[in-house]
């Protein structure tokens, strides 16, 4: 009982350089090799997440050492990050960071408010090539192919 006791006891040193640090840099590192930006996203949020969780504890750590289920509960929170089932960075990216972090939000007045909720919603670049499309089509243009790319998106 008392191997499994220290083994317990320690689980956060054990797992929690494999599952916070290690699987990470390997995941990152294939992310940067694939053409898809998708998994970019997911990496670069754990990264981000995990650097504040450290700024956090490194702040806080007076605090922290009386906590004895803190470890656990660092490495419970940086499993789900990291998971690929669970996606929890790329959860906690859609529907908190970006809603409050608009890098490059600015969208110009002379589009509808429509059009400027879908312009927000994609990338710089997305949204340069598509201003770019619309002033050189019309916003007619631009709106046929949103209501063409919801028609087909209802088809799935």
């Amino acid at each position: 009982m008392g191997f499994l006791a220290a083994i317990f006891r320690f689980l956060d040193a054990i797992i929690g350089p494999a599952s916070m640090l290690l699987f990470p840099l390997y995941a990152s590192i294939r992310a940067i090799e694939t053409p898809s930006t998708l998994d970019d996203q997911q990496w670069l949020t754990y990264w981000i997440l995990y650097s504040l969780i450290t700024l956090f504890e490194l702040s806080c750590w007076q605090v922290l050492q009386w906590l004895p289920f803190w470890p656990y509960m660092k490495l419970l929170f940086c499993v789900w990050l990291v998971l690929p089932i669970f996606n929890g960075a790329a959860y906690i990216y859609e529907n908190f960071v970006r809603k409050y972090a608009k890098v490059g939000g600015t969208v110009s007045s002379t589009f509808t408010d429509g059009q400027r909720k879908v312009l927000l919603m994609m990338t710089p670049d997305a949204r340069r090539s598509v201003e770019q499309y619309i002033s050189k089509y019309g916003a007619e243009a631009f709106e046929r192919v949103v209501k063409a790319a919801e028609k087909e998106a209802k088809k799935r």
